[in-house]
């Protein structure tokens, strides 16, 4: 009996040492989730922008805005100045063309003013110069789209003429332009000066019997 009592009790001290030193599956289960736990914090945090990385960031975005802005500001005041400067010298082309035809007006005084020589050949000279001055001149205003309008014999029109007086016409019909005192010209799509011309009233038996 002594026997095996000893050998229960060596076989039961044997599986208590056993029961010790295996891990209980509960334990290790919490263990684990609290590793995940933490793992899974840890993570957000770093997935998370710090306050300074935001801080940065704005200030990065605010320096570009205002360059963005200090860029429009330049753009508009250099866009001003352009106009301005347009404006204040838009007609200097066409001034640039009429000095050639000071210059060909003052060749053809010159040779009417020269003492001595026919008079004649003075006088077809300065003809000669004023006549190449007047070619040059319309041929300038034709380049910048400049030109004259046809009133006499046309049909008075009271958007491109201006009617001076009325006398009575044997060859133009009534209410017909029959001389100008003044040319008129069109630039591009509109009349720049309206033509200052006598209108016709017909003939003169016409209008005595009008007037009767």
């Amino acid at each position: 009996m002594t026997e095996e009592h000893t050998i229960e009790k060596e076989i039961s001290e044997e599986e208590k040492e056993a029961s010790q030193e295996q891990p209980d599956p509960a334990a290790e289960t919490a263990e684990e989730q609290e590793q995940e736990t933490s793992g899974e914090a840890t993570s957000d945090e770093e997935a998370q922008p710090s306050l300074e990385s935001l801080t940065q960031e704005l200030e990065e975005t605010r320096t570009k805005m205002l360059r963005i802005a200090a860029d429009a500001e330049n753009f508009k005041k250099r866009m001003e100045r352009d106009k301005a400067k347009l404006l204040k010298y838009a007609g200097e082309n066409i001034l640039k063309e009429l000095l050639t035809t000071v210059d060909n007006l003052d060749r053809a005084l010159e040779q009417g003013a020269v003492e001595g020589g026919d008079p004649a050949q003075k006088l077809e000279a300065l003809l000669a110069g004023v006549e190449l001055t007047k070619k040059g001149l319309h041929t300038m205003l034709e380049r910048f789209e400049v030109k004259p309008l046809e009133s006499v014999g046309q049909p008075f029109n009271p958007d491109e003429m201006d009617a001076l007086t009325m006398e009575a016409s044997e060859e133009i019909p009534a209410n017909h332009v029959v001389t100008e005192f003044a040319k008129g010209y069109t630039f591009k799509d509109r009349v720049l000066r309206h033509a200052q011309v006598v209108v016709s009233s017909g003939s003169g038996e016409k209008a005595a019997e009008d007037e009767a």
